[in-house]
């Protein structure tokens, strides 16, 4: 009986089309966009599909979410390995969660496993769980700093071994000595 009198809108309904029968047109009226403020809302994660291939690092500020291969490191703020990806290379991020197979290390302040995961390296973490049925090849290391630092101080001591074989063998000089 009281047109006038509406129960109050929620946000997803002002920004739906309106299709009032007496406001005197016919069709489409859209409502005003209401500005959304970034940092209170969670970003839409980046998605590498099952079908892409990435040969290369990938970086991303946000989310990411690989269903794919990736053949080099991920850094993200969240990163989530699908069942179908495959990541050859180390990943970095405030939040891992896997359910596909990753060979490399993990730095992560919170690292999830799932039980389709398979992990093949290290693991650097603040937290971890590992849901039956996972798999994991390698050691896990708790560590309270920032999986940044940590990652590039496990990098400058993976590095130092090979200094020392830098130098090829040497080689005889003639075939007497290689019949001894």
């Amino acid at each position: 009986m009281l047109p006038n009198f509406r129960k109050a809108e929620t946000e997803g309904q002002r920004l739906q089309p309106n299709f009032a029968a007496n406001d005197g047109a016919q069709g489409f009226a859209p409502r005003p966009a209401i500005a959304v403020s970034q940092s209170s809302e969670r970003r839409a994660a980046s998605v590498i599909g099952a079908d892409l291939t990435i040969v290369g690092n990938l970086v991303s500020k946000g989310e990411v979410q690989v269903d794919g291969i990736v053949e080099g490191d991920v850094h993200g703020s969240h990163v989530i390995i699908g069942e179908t990806a495959t990541i050859t290379g180390s990943i970095l991020s405030e939040e891992v969660v896997v359910r596909g197979h990753v060979i490399g290390s993990v730095h992560s302040k919170r690292v999830m496993l799932q039980s389709t995961s398979q992990v093949e390296g290290d693991i650097f973490h603040q937290s971890l769980s590992i849901e039956q049925g996972a798999m994991f090849e390698g050691k896990s290391r708790r560590s309270s700093d920032d999986p940044r630092t940590a990652a590039a101080s496990n990098t400058k001591k993976a590095a130092a071994p090979s200094l020392a074989f830098s130098t090829p063998p040497r080689l005889p000089e003639n075939s007497s000595e290689l019949a001894n």
